[in-house]
């Protein structure tokens, strides 16, 4: 079954002026890929990975080029042009995708970036963009064999500014997956509502930027608070041992405390202070560290 608006892998069927025909199924019927998309090395027979979306005459077409995202994802997007029907996306294809006014929170500017989530509208089966992201997020207790856990590793996309934070959409990190191929595979569903506070941010981050964040807790509404530092007992020791590294190469000493600045922190080891504070827990548990009113110092013994 050809699927709209996502990658699909056919097979070419015939070749014609206008580029390749590859074969659909008893709904579509064949489909053209262009000329302008066709390489020396595609032949009869050969399967292609293709997108699959309509042209200006609302015809299926196959692209090799890449979209920003697909059907059932989100993602940050500029706005090309608009008109009185609404505004028209840049997302990476020849076509521009349409936001109809009533999908927007507010009239779209040209030049401006959005988030949207890229969907086929039910009544005309187009491809849209709407604004209104919220109504496709999952709250995370919802499927219990969804829910993510303490210290799980996820994709986030920066969604908006808030008093406490940053707004994120949160997706799991398939075992197969990265943060650099968002929009060249198949989304991992279902998404959700993330936070990050301002007190665990320690990087500059702005709408649309796509960071790995990491599971602090899943609140009972379902949302998730995050942090840009990994969690757990595990990382609590790898850095604790890049800690008594640091020792080791500079003198035996460090200047920074239990009561030093986070951004000093942050700034020399690329950690919160949370994170900090639980590895000189551990060193210092371990006798391998002593606490001074400068600081933290290698104990004599070690």
């Amino acid at each position: 079954m050809i699927e709209l608006g996502k990658y699909n892998t056919l097979r070419i069927d015939h070749s014609a002026e206008q580029g390749l025909y590859l074969q659909g199924d008893e709904v579509t019927g064949d489909i053209l890929m262009p000329r302008r998309y066709v390489t020396p090395e595609m032949h009869i027979g050969d399967e292609v990975r293709v997108f699959i979306y309509l042209d200006q005459d609302e015809r299926l077409i196959a692209t090799t080029e890449t979209p920003l995202a697909t059907v059932g994802e989100f993602a940050f997007l500029h706005v090309a042009w608009t008109n009185k029907y609404g505004a028209f996306l840049s997302w990476g294809l020849m076509k521009d995708l349409f936001c109809p006014f009533r999908e927007q929170k507010q009239p779209m500017q040209r030049g401006k970036g959005y988030i949207v989530y890229v969907k086929e509208d039910e009544e005309s089966h187009r491809l849209m963009a709407t604004a209104k992201v919220e109504r496709y997020l999952t709250a995370a207790s919802d499927k219990e064999e969804r829910r993510l856990n303490h210290g799980d590793a996820v994709d986030c996309l920066i969604w908006q500014k808030t008093d406490l934070g940053f707004k994120a959409i949160v997706r799991a990190i398939d075992s197969k997956d990265s943060i650099d191929s968002i929009a060249t595979i198949e989304p991992i569903v279902p998404y959700y509502q993330g936070q990050l506070y301002d007190n665990q941010i320690f990087q500059q981050l702005r709408t649309g930027d796509r960071v790995t964040a990491y599971v602090d807790h899943v609140r009972q509404d379902g949302k998730i608070d995050l942090t840009l530092q990994p969690t757990g007992h595990r990382h609590t020791l790898n850095f604790a041992e890049t800690l008594l590294r640091y020792l080791h190469e500079n003198g035996g000493r460090c200047d920074l405390g239990d009561n030093s600045d986070p951004e000093l922190i942050y700034d020399r080891f690329k950690v919160s202070k949370k994170a900090y504070k639980r590895a000189i827990g551990d060193l210092y548990r371990r006798h391998l560290i002593i606490i001074t009113n400068e600081g933290i110092a290698l104990a004599i013994d070690n």
